[in-house]
């Protein structure tokens, strides 16, 4: 269940890093959201095993 959570709340943030990325946002912001989204789908990834 978390797990799921999890991978929707990654692609979320990897969606938005393409979004702030269009959007000429400030890299310190693109690279947060990357970070952040990288770090969910561990997270997940921890939780299935």
């Amino acid at each position: 269940m978390w797990s799921i959570l999890l991978m929707a709340l990654g692609g979320l943030l990897a969606g938005g890093a393409l979004s702030l990325r269009q959007q000429k946002a400030h890299v310190s912001w693109i690279i947060t959201a990357w970070v952040l989204a990288g770090l969910a789908l561990v997270a997940a990834y921890v939780l299935t095993l």
